[in-house]
C-alpha cells in the first residue's frame, strides 16, 4: 500500500477562480434554501 491516503486527491490546487465559483454557488445555494424554508414555514402557519 502506498504512503498516500486517498484524500490526498482531494486536496490538487485548484485555481482561484474555481475556488470563487464554488464559493458563490454555493451561496446561492444556500439562499434558495433560505427562501424555500420560509416559504415552507408560512405554509404551515396558514394551513393551521
Amino acid at each position: 500500500m502506498g504512503d498516500k491516503s486517498p484524500h490526498d486527491n482531494h486536496h490538487s490546487k485548484k485555481s482561484a477562480k474555481s475556488i470563487k465559483e464554488k464559493r458563490a454557488e454555493r451561496k446561492a445555494k444556500e439562499q434558495m434554501t433560505e427562501s424555500q424554508m420560509a416559504r415552507l414555514t408560512a405554509e404551515r402557519k396558514s394551513r393551521s
